[in-house]
Parts: structure tokens; C-alpha cells; sequence
């Protein structure tokens, strides 16, 4: 929804915060506030808004842009961007148990929704790692709004060295959105970190998550289709699942029993 009620705050500063220099606005009297490390960054982010009220812009009330900025977004958000913003969003009403799946999902999926042939590429443990528990991970700071791990704690350093270079090489998500990575999407969820073949109903959890973020896409206009629904997959057999082409019959010679009797017919003497 557009909007040409906005009001930009002054700078708040509060000292005792990591980010203490906060922009504050106000969309149709919802508030909106960003926080930064140093005040030339708040000053410029204040003058950007102030710039686009003056051009007579509208603003974006879910994004809390100026349209100019959100048409921008639209085309350039990544994958992991996209993959942050829809843990963000199902977090509060979602249980502890559903959030880890929605984080396994996401960690598992991500590391295959890259630009080829990047040089420096993490140890998938610590990748996984920093995916799993610092970006898909949402925690609450005391201004109350959902951020993930990573924005609220200092990562170590192996830790926030994967997640900036998965930053820089997650694909844009109309790019991931293309059936050629969608299918190594797809087999990173049919495996397991052992690279053994997955469970039928983990495969499934995981498909379904990511089904629901490529939802989430389409509700927030970066894609127009579920691409998932144009590429013919299915998920590998599994070992535990029973072919029953393969169930060996009965044999004709063994009796069938009921209650541990036998029912075959009494032979008849004279």
C-alpha cells in the first residue's frame, strides 16, 4: 500500500546502544526507525528520505520505502535476502519446533542458490552454521522487532566471514528462481549432510518450506509464478521404503493360519 502521509523524525541518539544513532519516520502514523554505528550514515539515510518526500514520493507501507528505492529492491533482492525476510516473517506464530525446520530448510537450500564458480568458498560446516543459527535464527532486542541473530550479536569471525561472502554470491531470486537451480535446490534437500539419500518425509518438510518461501516471493512481487510448480522433480527412493514388486508371495506349499490353526482340510481315512 502507497502512502503520502510521512513524517521524518530528527536523529535519536542513544549511547548506551552498539548502533546508538537512530533514523526515525512515520508511514500513515505506523513508526519506523533504523539504527547505525556512526552519524554520517544516519545523517545520510535521513537526507535520502528527506529527498524523496520533497520529490513528492510515495511510500511503500510494508516496505517503508520511497517508491523509487522499493522499485530498486524489487530487482536486485537475492535469494538469501528473501530466504531472511520469509524466516522473519513466519517467526512469531510459528513453534520452536517449526522454527528450527524452517531454518534447517533455508541453511540446506541456500548454499546451492549461488553464483558459479566464486572463488572462497566456506567450509560447509561453518556455512551452515552461520546460516542456521545467526541468519535464520530471529531474536528480539529490546526495541522489540525481529531481527536476525547475526544483526544483534558479533558473529566469530569464521562465522560472519561465511556470512558475508554467501552476501555477496547469493543469486538474485529471479535468477534462483530458473529451473537449472532450482533442480540443485531440489537435490540438496534429497540428501543428507552425510550425503546419504534423505528421508521421504524430510525431503517432503523441506520441500514444502521451500515451496512456501517462493509463496512469500510472489505476496511481495519479487516473482509473478511459483517456479517450483514448472519443474518436474520427484525426491529419490529411500532404502527404508518397501517395493512391493519385490514382496516375495506365499508359497503354495505353506498353509495359511488363522489363530495359529492350521485350516487345511483333514485327510479322510477309511
Amino acid at each position: 500500500m502507497l502512502t503520502f502521509d510521512v513524517r521524518i523524525c530528527s536523529i535519536e541518539v542513544r549511547p548506551d546502544r552498539r548502533k546508538p544513532f537512530r533514523v526515525r519516520w512515520s508511514l500513515g502514523g505506523k513508526k519506523h526507525s533504523k539504527s547505525y554505528g556512526l552519524k554520517a550514515q544516519a545523517d545520510g539515510r535521513r537526507s535520502e528520505l528527506m529527498a524523496a518526500l520533497r520529490k513528492g514520493e510515495q511510500f511503500d507501507t510494508e516496505e517503508a520505502l520511497p517508491v523509487s528505492e522499493q522499485r530498486t529492491l524489487l530487482t536486485t533482492v537475492t535469494w538469501y535476502e528473501h530466504a531472511r525476510d520469509y524466516a522473519r516473517m513466519k517467526w512469531p506464530r510459528a513453534a520452536a519446533k517449526h522454527r528450527a525446520s524452517i531454518a534447517d530448510a533455508l541453511a540446506t537450500v541456500t548454499p546451492s542458490l549461488i553464483t558459479a564458480g566464486m572463488r572462497g568458498y566456506p567450509k560447509p560446516r561453518v556455512l551452515r552454521a552461520a546460516l542456521y543459527a545467526w541468519a535464520f535464527r530471529m531474536v528480539r532486542p529490546e526495541d522489540g522487532e525481529l531481527v536476525p541473530r547475526m544483526e544483534v550479536e558479533a558473529p566469530p569471525s569464521e562465522i560472519a566471514h561465511a556470512l558475508a561472502w554467501i552476501t555477496k554470491h547469493s543469486l538474485p531470486i529471479t535468477e534462483a528462481a530458473k529451473p537449472e537451480h532450482l533442480r540443485k535446490a531440489l537435490g540438496a534437500i534429497s540428501v543428507t549432510l552425510a550425503g546419504k539419500t534423505a528421508a521421504e518425509n524430510t525431503t517432503r518438510r523441506k520441500r514444502m518450506i521451500l515451496n512456501n518461501a517462493f509463496m512469500y516471493a510472489i505476496e511481495r512481487d519479487h516473482l509473478e509464478a511459483n517456479p517450483l510448480k514448472r519443474v518436474d522433480w520427484q525426491a529419490p527412493p529411500t532404502d527404508d521404503e518397501v517395493d512391493f514388486r519385490y514382496v516375495p508371495k506365499p508359497s503354495p506349499r505353506q498353509g495359511s493360519t488363522h489363530g495359529g490353526t492350521s485350516t487345511r482340510r483333514p485327510r479322510r481315512t477309511s
